[in-house]
């Protein structure tokens, strides 16, 4: 199992963080787009560091078009010589529509379909084929030789896709390297759902499981004192109830009979009353969704927990703790 990092946007900590996660240990780094953009703290990241692989963790794709994307992965992984991992994510239709301006429809097949004409784009560069792709969504057919940057020297970069259900999954597996489950995923999930519709994906494209890799941001819940660990909880309670009311991932707690659950938050969403909210996370579920305990302790619930499972493994923590902390976490998987 590999140990990722994650790299946020400040321009003042970015490269010292990167440094810093590489000389402790981590495999990689993921970069999120939320408020910034995720692909240029991974610029800096890949000029000040060596082997440490660089992910955006995700992109968000249906707000950008293929073209775009082939190019700026490609242009990251000869930067980063080879190191880099493009991470998409469709969002939901109200950001798409709303915040983006962008079209939204069938986000599977369009997502199948957007990852198929970066493919495609990439051959054309690769060996100088004919850009010819037509599509349902999207339509590529012209490169002429000013817009052609040639091979990668490095070849293309690994595509991961962020998936919760099992269509989304199903593509992951038949057209990308690799699936990101969400946060707000349990281990149960990733066996009974996620894992058997990749494989669906995978059977689709002739590949089997080995051929992929499944990185997984596990919540993680500790601390150095108890203060520390209480406000851990509580951060992570509220994290989980704001999940909880998301109808996109009400599958999830249906798996475990707290479905009607997501009613109840959803409902209390729309009045705004996110403390009550995180009164209705009882530590049952606090310990599904998440790993809980001493910083001593979090390696070894990791690995029996999700060892063999999933391939990559970060830590995803609604708080704020020291990451020399985290660093003491990181040895026990060595």
């Amino acid at each position: 199992m590999q140990i990722d990092g994650v790299i946020g946007f400040d321009p003042s900590s970015v490269v010292d963080a990167a440094r810093h996660a590489e000389r402790v240990g981590y495999d990689g780094i993921w970069s999120s787009e939320t408020g910034h953009d995720p692909f240029l703290p991974l610029v800096l990241a890949a000029e000040h560091t060596e082997r440490l692989e660089l992910g955006t963790g995700i992109a968000v794709a249906f707000a950008r078009n293929p073209m775009t994307l082939a190019m700026m992965a490609n242009d990251l992984q000869a930067i980063s010589e080879g190191r880099f991992m493009l991470g998409l994510g469709s969002q939901i239709k109200p950001h798409i529509e709303k915040r983006f301006s962008m079209p939204w429809s069938h986000p599977a097949p369009r997502m199948r379909e957007l990852i198929l004409a970066i493919r495609a784009i990439w051959a054309s560069w690769s060996d100088g084929s004919r850009l010819a792709f037509r599509g349902e969504f999207y339509r590529h057919t012209l490169m002429t030789p000013m817009f052609d940057p040639g091979p990668n020297p490095f070849g293309n970069p690994r595509i991961f896709l962020a998936a919760v259900g099992e269509l989304m999954t199903e593509v992951a597996g038949e057209v990308a390297d690799g699936v990101i489950a969400h946060g707000f995923t349990t281990e149960r999930y990733l066996r009974e759902v996620t894992v058997p519709a990749l494989k669906r994906g995978l059977a689709t494209s002739g590949r089997v499981r080995s051929d992929v890799e499944i990185s997984y941001p596990g919540i993680v819940v500790t601390g150095t004192d108890e203060a520390g660990m209480g406000a851990a909880v509580q951060a992570t309670k509220k994290q989980l109830a704001f999940y909880g009311s998301t109808p996109a991932y009400r599958a999830v707690l249906e798996l475990h009979g707290w479905g009607d659950l997501q009613t109840e938050l959803n409902t209390l969403s729309k009045r705004g009353a996110w403390s009550e909210m995180a009164g209705l996370i009882d530590d049952e579920m606090l310990n599904t969704f998440a790993v809980v305990g001493e910083l001593d302790e979090i390696a070894r619930v990791v690995l029996a927990r999700f060892g063999g499972l999933v391939d990559r493994f970060n830590f995803y923590t609604p708080y704020e703790m020291d990451a020399d902390r985290w660093a003491e976490v990181l040895v026990g998987f060595k």
